[in-house]
Formats: C-alpha cells, structure tokens, sequence
C-alpha cells in the first residue's frame, strides 16, 4: 500500500495522532510568553518605567526567542521535537515564576530573556515533527492545523487574562503563575504520545525528491545552515515573515494596553481584545487549505493578499473609537484574522524550498527573522506611545508592517 497517497489506514491515523499531539502540547506554550502584554500596565505602574523601557523587556524576551530558535531549528534536525519540546516547556514555567517574583526591573528583563530561550524549544522542532509526518501535497493544510493550535493558545491566555484581572481582578503577577501551569499538561501529553518520525513506528519516511534539491544523508550542520542563508527566495520570505510578525506582536502586546486604559480600573471594553486571537486562530485554519486547495501550494500569493489587506483593516481599527463595541470587535477579529492566518504559509516554505531534512533548520533561521524583526518593534511602537501620548498609535505602525510584508513576499516563487 502507498501511504503516502494515504491508502494506508493504519499510517493515516498516526500521522493525525502526532498532528494532534502537537498541537495539543502547543496550545499551551503561549501561556508562558503572551502573558506579557497583560501585564505591562501592572509592571509600569510598580516600577515607575515608561513604555518604552516595558518594550526593552519584551524586545529581549523575543530576541532570546529567535536566537534560541537559530539554534534549536537546528539541534530538531539531529535530536526531534519529542524531548526539546517538553523540556523547552517545563523551563519556560520556571521562567514565568522567576519573573512573577521579581523584586526590581531589571530581574524581569533578565529572567523574561530567560524564558524566550527557553521558549525558543518549542516551536522549530514541531514543525519538524510536522514535516516528518505530512508530505508537501498536504503540508498547507498540517502546517494550518499546527498554527491554529498557536492562534487557539493565544485566545486561551487574552480569556485567562482578562478573568484574572476583570474578573478576580489578580496582582499582575499572577499572570505569570497561575495559566502556565497548563503547560505542564501538555508537555506530559506530549511525550508520551509522540514519535518523531513515521520510520520510528516502522513506517517508511515521507518521500521527498532529494536529488531534486541536493539533499546528502551525512549533511553536516555547516552545510545546512549554508544552504538556508544562501537561498535567496528563503531569506526574502523570512524578511517578509518579519515584517509580519512585527505587526502580529505589535496587536498581541499592545493592544491589551489600548483597552485597558491609563489605569487598570478604567478599562473600556476589555472583552473586545479577545476578538484578535480568535480571529488569529481562525485565519490559520482558511489560509493552510487556501495555499493548498486554490493557489496549488503557491505560498506567496496568499500570503501578499492577506497581509495587503491586514493592513488596510488595522488602519480602520485607528479611525474607529475603541468605545465602539460591535465595529471593534468587527475589526479586531478581521485584524487578527488577516495578519496571523498567513503564518500557515509561512512555514510551509521551509520544507518546501528546503526540502524536510533541513526543515527544521529553515524553521529556526526563519523565526529568528521573525522575532528579530518583532523584538526590534516592541520598544519603537512604545517610543511612539510615550512620545505621542495616545495608544491607538500602535495601529498606524502596524498597518506600515503589513505592507511591508505583502509587498516582499511578491518576490518568493517556489
């Protein structure tokens, strides 16, 4: 029987098994690291810093994160996701308690760099996981599903969130306790079901042409990370990727601040922030069989038309007055809808323009552009708080970024 052309019943339940095993793991990695923005107005009020010194500690949170992932993507290529996943995670936790009991500014930056690293083990060796197990005719749509498991833990954290502090109305410190225990679920879940291959199962490996882009069975380390950094289209679609989540975390950090107001106990509408991560979510899903079903595993195409018009929407969120419930909840989800959904076209790209065996690798080098970029936006988007005074500023950066994005990845042809 030919698995790969999914005949094979037995293979097909395992390669869904894993996807969701995955995912499950992955919809609670969030809770470790978009806590943050929930906590900025707490942590600004305490210490007396400004916005732009809050966007320094998420600046080195996620530029620990991209390069740990330079790193990891990697290390996923020689060891598989099943162990630095689960390790990755239970770091993370302790991490986030570190961070909940410091005593001075400084120990946040310090132990929250901490915790991007540590976070940095998540994501890279999943989508080798991914990779392993779904071949390039289906990788859209499986790479969609591991995303949406992202988007679903970005709603899980903004709901946990918002309970907490509109709810029970916790310290902000407790926002980095209490939710990022779930990670420790889905870590045990996760090793325990997973494998990191089909051949691990006695299964034969998903076929990919090898010849066709010069892939040895002994590639050295060096030899991949030389064959990422010198393909062209691949470092002009992490640039992209860039721009993208730039404007993704410039929504997911800052606007829990925009509805939350000048002081915790003027919060206006805070619900409408949930709209954004389901939105985000959602998008994952639509965007992975888009590429697959309609654009035949083209990935640039709706990648440009969801970012071009992402940035469109975010400019609508700027006019529209944050009192206006029905249109803000309208535009959050369109918003986050449109800017997050393309990610599951994004990462397709790496195996794809990589081949599998490097996939891992391709991952990490693309996600340290990815938060690179994003790392560099958090203090610039807080610089234009505090200078400007007014926190819908945040949109106009955004919608920028969006642009950005489309038009790059208009010159990305697999």
């Amino acid at each position: 029987m030919d698995y790969f052309g999914h005949k094979n019943e037995n293979f097909r339940k395992h390669q869904w098994k894993m996807l969701f095993a995955v995912m499950f793991c992955y919809l609670f990695y969030y809770t470790g690291r978009q806590n943050f923005g929930w906590a900025i107005q707490g942590i600004s009020l305490e210490f007396n810093v400004t916005k732009q010194y809050i966007g320094w500690a998420g600046a080195a949170m996620l530029w620990a994160y991209g390069i740990g992932q330079f790193i990891n993507g990697n290390l996923a290529d020689k060891f598989g996701a099943r162990r630095m996943m689960v390790i990755g995670g239970i770091l993370s936790v302790i991490m986030n308690w570190a961070t909940s009991f410091a005593t001075a500014y400084w120990m946040i930056i310090v132990f929250w760099a901490l915790n991007g690293f540590c976070q940095s083990l998540g994501w890279a060796p999943g989508s080798r996981l991914v990779a392993n197990w779904w071949g390039g005719k289906e990788r859209g749509k499986a790479f969609g599903f591991y995303v949406f498991a992202a988007g679903c833990s970005s709603i899980l954290i903004y709901f946990l969130a918002i309970i907490m502090l509109d709810i029970y109305e916790l310290d902000w410190r407790w926002l980095f306790r209490l939710p990022v225990l779930l990670l420790f679920l889905g870590c045990a879940v996760f090793y325990f079901v997973v494998r990191n291959k089909p051949e691990d199962l006695g299964f034969p490996a998903v076929q990919e042409d090898s010849k066709l882009i010069g892939i040895k069975e002994d590639e050295t380390s060096i030899e991949r990370y030389k064959v990422v950094l010198l393909n062209k289209k691949f470092i002009l679609a992490c640039v992209s990727i860039g721009f993208q989540n730039m404007a993704r975390y410039g929504l997911l950090v800052w606007v829990p601040l925009y509805y939350l107001g000048t002081k915790l106990n003027e919060s206006t509408n805070l619900w409408i922030a949930l709209a954004l991560p389901i939105g985000m979510a959602l998008g994952t899903i639509f965007f992975g069989q888009l590429s697959d079903r309609v654009f035949k595993s083209n990935r640039s195409k709706p990648i440009a038309l969801s970012m071009g018009l992402a940035g469109l929407v975010i400019l609508l969120v700027y006019l529209v007055p944050k009192e206006n419930l029905l249109g803000g909840l309208m535009l959050m989800f369109a918003a986050g809808f449109l800017v997050y959904g393309p990610q599951s076209c994004y990462w397709p790209l790496s195996p794809d323009l990589l081949g599998v065996k490097r996939s891992g690798t391709g991952v990490g080098v693309m996600n340290t552009f990815a938060y690179g970029f994003a790392g560099a936006g958090e203090p610039f988007i807080g610089y234009l708080v505090d200078v400007g005074g007014e926190q819908n500023i945040v949109f106009v950066a955004t919608a920028v970024m969006c642009f950005l994005s489309a038009i790059i990845i208009l010159f990305v042809r697999r």
